[in-house]
């Protein structure tokens, strides 16, 4: 599954037009803007397409849907987006934008984008583009609510089958390396490992780069692996992702090698604590910030709230951070078919770190856990 199929991208063309009507919006305009081959922008045009190419634009009206790629893509769009018209382009959005305006009808009508999806440089070459339209003709050009990113923090069926299949490969690759690893292991060596046995289990990519940090290294929440060697006793942070099917896993786990000395077991416990805290009393039509303070409280009564500086969790989908975000001042609604992280930690430096994460799934108002992958136990 590559985001919209010929049975889902449909319904999310209909959704997305009940919100522009809702927004007064005549068309919708959705782009990667640059030529985007790790695919980190393209998510809201892979979303209601389908489309996997790195170059693209679609353009929504309240009947119809273009999709406008240049020659390499045409044979591939028309493949993939059965529900589209392919608009062929030459050069760029500039001269091109008069021309599949005309073609949609929305002449001096007003088409919304998502500020946030779309460059600088890419919004003043439509902007020219549309100035140099007959005045009668120009449309409105507005920037307008993340329809499509709000439509993407509900997942479908589908999705949530594909995530857990993502789940699943990470789950596999984290246990079989994870067992192995003795003292004299270099940070990368680890992650190397992992990253190999994700592909030879179906893998397409790696959600992210893989964060091993040994000892003291990880009181970075975000430590890149390095050659040095794993020592006796140190704990090890492995926090690493994969892609299936489009769709993306983030799995955390913090294991010791050898044998871990007693502050290994003090903050493990107080991080595992507050995570069960949090996967048991999540409910939708909490804020992200309530949902944090579950851990977050638990964290800062056992004396280490000032060690714990990161947000909870994030939603998890095509893309390895999407919305909701579990973290203070966050007033994102929690609301079934959600998919998000739960992974509170606490560093310290000098010393180390311990993050544990799962991934986990609204349904009937609370939290299902997705994550299999083994945890120590007190």
């Amino acid at each position: 599954m590559n985001g919209a199929t010929t049975a889902t991208a449909p319904d999310r063309l209909n959704r997305l037009r009940e919100r522009m009507g809702k927004a007064n919006l005549d068309g919708f305009l959705v782009g990667a803007p640059v030529e985007d081959i790790f695919h980190t922008h393209a998510a809201n045009r892979r979303y209601l397409s389908g489309f996997t190419g790195s170059t693209g634009w679609l353009l929504v009206t309240l009947d119809r849907s273009f999709i406008a790629v240049d020659f390499r893509y045409v044979e591939q769009a028309e493949r993939e987006c059965p529900q589209f018209t392919v608009f062929r382009t030459t050069g760029g959005i500039d001269k091109w934008f008069p021309d599949i305006v005309g073609e949609a009808k929305l002449a001096a009508n007003r088409i919304g984008f998502e500020p946030g999806e779309i460059t600088v440089a890419a919004f003043q070459a439509i902007k020219k583009a549309a100035e140099s339209m007959p005045t009668p003709d120009r449309p409105k050009l507005l920037s307008a609510p993340p329809l499509v990113t709000e439509l993407r923090a509900i997942k479908d069926t589908g999705e949530i089958q594909a995530l857990q299949r993502a789940v699943d490969v990470g789950d596999s690759a984290f246990c079989s390396v994870a067992d192995r690893i003795e003292p004299g292991w270099t940070e990368r060596q680890v992650a190397l490992e992992i990253e190999a046995e994700a592909r030879k289990l179906g893998a397409e990519g790696l959600s992210f780069p893989t964060i091993v940090a040994a000892g003291p290294h990880g009181a970075m929440p975000h430590a890149q692996p390095r050659d040095h060697a794993i020592g006796d006793g140190e704990g090890v942070v492995i926090d690493m992702g994969v892609i299936v099917d489009g769709y993306c896993s983030d799995l955390t786990r913090t294991i010791p090698i050898g044998k871990p000395d007693a502050k290994f077991h003090e903050i493990y416990d107080i991080v595992l604590t507050a995570q069960r805290t949090a996967e048991e009393l999540i409910r939708t039509a909490m804020t992200g910030e309530e949902a944090h303070m579950l851990a977050h409280n638990v964290i800062a009564e056992a004396g280490y709230g000032e060690n714990f500086g990161h947000g909870l969790g994030h939603g998890v989908g095509l893309l390895i951070h999407e919305a909701p975000r579990l973290a203070r001042l966050s007033k994102d609604e929690l609301k079934d078919g959600m998919v998000l992280t739960i992974e509170p930690g606490i560093y310290i430096t000098g010393w180390g770190g311990v993050r544990i994460e799962d991934m986990a799934v609204l349904e009937n108002g609370k939290a299902r856990i997705m994550t299999r992958a083994p945890k120590l136990m007190p």
